[in-house]
């Protein structure tokens, strides 16, 4: 029997039971549409993070506290006392793969303009800190060297802050604003970068002099980083083998000793980013391919109920010629364009989902065609799989019982 007879009969039967077939088919339909969507959405994420991560900079370089202590678990933070400003400093003057760096301390409290007062936080850094971080002033001046150097109670605002502590669209530049209990001139909003991929809000920030921060604010003498900048992004390696080198010596530990910091580079994040996404992502893959499973295991139902139904059909085939082989790719057919069809319809409704979830949701995805070709192959895969045995039961009935079956 030719192959395009063997389809031909297959949609045939399938037309003789339309809801039986869209109700076997359902189950990979809602398989495949997940596992397209599920996989938009992963690499989206992905990408949109890798972007991110760039835009601050793919040679900017972050050095944070780390506990070395022996016993007990191993902490990273703010909170741990273990880089000063002796740190800052020799690492500008030993360091040659760093271009710029910058210290910072942090600190979270209330500002208050008249009556208006946000919760928000401060950041106290270096001017170097706006090129680490690829940030830039929309309205007004960054504070100088020598404005670090005494103290100087001058900030930057963000966005957010502005429009919480100025609603009435005032200019804050030169206004006279306070943290806490402690007042700072604004000299210049920064340039509006919105939500990070992490829901954090980036406008949401001061900015002031680390001097500042730390003498009237946190009156500590640690910082809780210190960001830099490698020469380039080919020299971030050597300058993470510097920046160790250069503070296990400044913090005077032992060869045996661990370091009590931490140095990261923005490729190890993207990296680790990457990691978290790519398990997140087959993760969910994996819990939406469950329905393939399910639509599997319908197929295989349908065609064992089919087979019973055309036992008849089956044996008057037989007695004219038709051979086991016939009767075998008859029934392993009808499963595969029932996989087939409902993978079709499954790939429609997951790009659609897949283009929906940005406008409604604000989630990133990007259609991969390897989802796709995988979807196909996964339902082709399916059907053969799921329909073999019912089809091999079909060709290897015989003759005379199934013409007399009832």
């Amino acid at each position: 029997m030719k192959f395009i007879n063997l389809i031909r009969l297959a949609i045939k039967a399938l037309q003789r039971n339309k809801l039986r077939a869209l109700l076997t088919m359902l189950g990979i339909i809602i398989g495949v549409a997940s596992v397209i969507t599920m996989m938009s959405i992963g690499e989206g994420s992905k990408q949109s993070i890798n972007a991110s991560l760039a835009s601050m900079g793919s040679n900017m370089i972050t050095i944070m506290p780390y506990s070395n202590e022996p016993g007990g678990a191993r902490m990273m933070g703010s909170s741990l006392k273990t880089l000063t400003i002796k740190d800052v400093d020799a690492l500008k003057k030993n360091a040659v793969n760093i271009a710029e760096i910058s210290p910072l301390a942090s600190s979270s409290g209330q500002s208050i303009n008249g009556a208006a007062n946000w919760p928000t936080s401060i950041q106290g850094v270096s001017p170097e800190y706006l090129d680490i971080r690829k940030l830039s002033v929309k309205e007004g001046i960054i504070f100088s060297e020598q404005d670090v150097r005494s103290s100087a109670k001058v900030c930057l605002l963000g966005k957010t802050v502005v429009d919480n502590l100025f609603p009435n669209g005032e200019d804050p530049i030169g206004k006279i604003i306070r943290f806490g209990k402690i007042p700072f001139q604004v000299i210049g909003v920064l340039t509006p970068k919105g939500t990070s991929n992490f829901g954090q809000d980036q406008d949401d920030i001061i900015i002031a002099p680390y001097t500042t921060v730390q003498k009237r604010i946190l009156s500590s003498i640690y910082f809780g980083q210190i960001y830099a900048s490698a020469t380039s992004e080919a020299a971030s390696d050597a300058a993470v083998a510097e920046i160790t080198s250069i503070l296990r010596e400044t913090h005077r530990l032992r060869d045996a000793e661990d370091n009590d910091f931490q140095v990261r580079t923005q490729a190890e994040l993207m990296t680790m980013m990457n990691s978290t996404s790519s398990m997140m992502t087959a993760l969910l893959t994996a819990v939406a391919s469950i329905s393939l499973v399910i639509g599997g295991i319908g197929i295989m139902n349908i065609m064992y109920v089919s087979v019973t139904e055309r036992t008849r059909e089956i044996g008057l085939r037989m007695s004219i010629g038709a051979r086991g082989i016939d009767i075998l790719l008859q029934f392993l057919i009808e499963a595969i364009v029932i996989s087939v069809t409902g993978g079709v319809i499954g790939v429609i409704l997951g790009i659609s989902a897949a283009l929906i979830v940005p406008a409604s949701l604000n989630w990133p995805t990007v259609i991969s065609e390897f989802s796709i070709v995988i979807s196909f192959l996964v339902c082709a895969i399916t059907g053969i799989f799921f329909g073999y045995y019912p089809a091999l039961k079909a060709s290897k009935l015989d003759p005379i019982e199934a013409l007399r079956y009832e």
